[in-house]
């Protein structure tokens, strides 16, 4: 039976993993042994009683950057414990980053795990005014996009077999809608009868690839991408900010009035989109779930 660790296993990517596994027995990860790194596995547990209780899973409690290795060999590590909120410092984003690749570098070595997966993120591109190609220059200009750069370098310079998932906007049922994703702020509103509100002025372009997508694509690239080659993962299917404020009241039927606050302007709109030919054509992927499915599977 393989062992799979899997940092970040209580957030919005290790929940969408979790589930996917629950309601996919015949996956073949889903008859290996799960150990996931939680700050507070009680918690979890309480609040996720269906995600949790699950055969061949089991927590270790801990920081990630400092946390206890549990005992023998892993055949993989999934790295995705890094907050994305705004309300961090630099600082302590940066810790999180570096000091976690640091210390889960550490524990691959020491548990003979044979490969790592890194959720790196779409913001080590920095600001685009076109859709982010992996050959692209990496420019990144907040703490979160710097850590995510450095620590793929961190973990190039390692000497681990390390696949690289730069990932860019995704939706869900796991989806925090109480923090600064439009998506989950815009279904929200709509399942409040509230009108969807936009703080800028709609022009931004942005795209979202739903959680078993997102699943599927991570574990592609665990089995089957080229170490030290970074794929993006995400949608490449752009919509303005207004636009998916239309298409997610139109969806959920609710006819929200949409409020637009920002004035107009004559820069070019920032483009959060990720060309994922390379994900495509190297590994066989395809987006299944089209942006109206997810919002509808995302509401619930």
């Amino acid at each position: 039976m393989k062992r799979l660790f899997i940092t970040g296993g209580t957030g919005f990517f290790g929940k969408s993993i979790l589930d996917y596994r629950l309601r996919h027995p015949e996956w073949r990860w889903a008859e290996s042994e799960w150990v996931v790194l939680s700050r507070s596995p009680e918690r979890f547990v309480a609040e996720n009683p269906r995600l949790a209780n699950q055969p061949g899973f089991s927590f270790v409690a801990g920081d990630v950057r400092d946390f206890t290795f549990p005992e023998g060999h892993f055949d993989a590590i999934i790295h995705a414990a890094t907050s994305a909120v705004t309300t961090l410092s630099d600082e302590e984003m940066t810790s999180v980053i570096l000091d976690g690749v640091r210390r889960v570098v550490e524990f691959a070595k020491s548990a003979d795990c044979s490969t790592l997966l890194f959720t790196s993120s779409g913001a080590v591109y920095g600001p685009r005014t076109s859709p982010s190609h992996e050959d692209d220059e990496c420019v990144p200009v907040t703490a979160y996009g710097k850590g995510k750069l450095a620590a793929e370098n961190l973990l190039v310079d390692s000497g681990l077999e390390v696949k690289i998932a730069r990932c860019f906007a995704f939706t869900g049922p796991y989806l925090n809608r109480g923090i600064h994703y439009a998506i989950g702020n815009f279904i929200q509103n709509c399942l409040d009868g509230k009108p969807i509100v936009i703080n800028g002025d709609g022009t931004p372009y942005r795209s979202y690839l739903y959680a078993d997508d997102l699943v599927e694509w991570l574990f592609a690239i665990l089995e089957r991408g080229v170490s030290c080659r970074p794929y993006n993962v995400g949608s490449d299917v752009a919509l303005t900010i207004k636009q998916l404020a239309e298409k997610v009241s139109k969806v959920l039927g609710r006819g929200n009035a949409i409020c637009v606050k920002g004035e107009p302007t004559t820069q070019r709109p920032s483009v959060y989109v990720p060309v994922v030919k390379r994900a495509t054509s190297e590994l066989n992927l395809k987006i299944k779930i089209d942006i109206e499915e997810a919002i509808r599977l995302s509401a619930r």
